[in-house]
């Protein structure tokens, strides 16, 4: 057991290192991550999630889709009662840095992300049977990093942030509108709320 939970340090760390060298266009494969890798749940911790599209090809490359993907986002955020820290969509995959939900786990949560958006494209686009949406969106795993400490939280804030910049959609962090960026820059509100505790601490004074 413990040189199981040594090699998924070092993964870890390895990852993290990898993404300082290439912070542009290294984004987690499938390959990437362990098969029998175990996620950690429980801990209170923040978790930096990475999910791609199906053979990362670029299905959230217009302004509609990402709009609809920041709607499923709110309401999934809404139905199980977990904080939004930051969050960007890109054209062809989209990282997330959220807290665990009050229901269920954080791959709950990706799994609802993954299928509620999916069914609404594929329902408007009107090309594929619904009840096979998720294998024709995205890929089936996802890349989740456990934050643990606040120079973390700074990081990946900061990497999610950057990330249009880097990859050239736009000159400023503030231009691409579908982060939440302006929520930390200059308060606005927008389609997902960012860093709604009051719902954490609601539960701990119900029990």
């Amino acid at each position: 057991m413990g040189k199981v939970f040594r090699e998924v340090g070092v993964f870890r760390e390895l990852t993290t290192f990898i993404r300082h060298i290439f912070p542009s266009p290294f984004i987690p494969r499938i390959s990437d991550v362990p098969r029998r890798l175990k996620r950690f749940y429980g801990s209170g911790d923040l978790h930096f999630i990475t999910c791609s599209c199906y053979q990362r090809r670029p299905l959230l490359d217009t302004p509609e889709r990402r709009d609809l993907f920041l709607i499923v986002l709110e309401d999934v955020r809404r139905r199980y009662e977990l904080v939004v820290v930051g969050y960007v969509v890109m054209p062809e995959h989209f990282h997330l840095l959220v807290s665990e939900p009050q229901t269920g786990t954080p791959s709950t949560v990706v799994q609802a992300l993954k299928l509620g958006f999916a069914r609404r494209l594929l329902v408007r686009a009107a090309q594929y049977e619904v009840g096979d949406t998720c294998s024709h969106i995205w890929q089936r795993r996802f890349y989740d990093f456990n934050v643990w400490t606040e120079r973390k939280r700074v990081e990946k804030l900061r990497y999610i942030h950057e990330n249009p910049v880097k990859r050239g959609l736009v000159e400023k962090p503030e231009d691409w509108r579908w982060s939440s960026f302006r929520a930390y820059a200059y308060g606005e509100i927008g389609p997902v709320r960012i860093n709604d505790w009051r719902v954490l601490k609601m539960k701990v004074r119900a029990v």
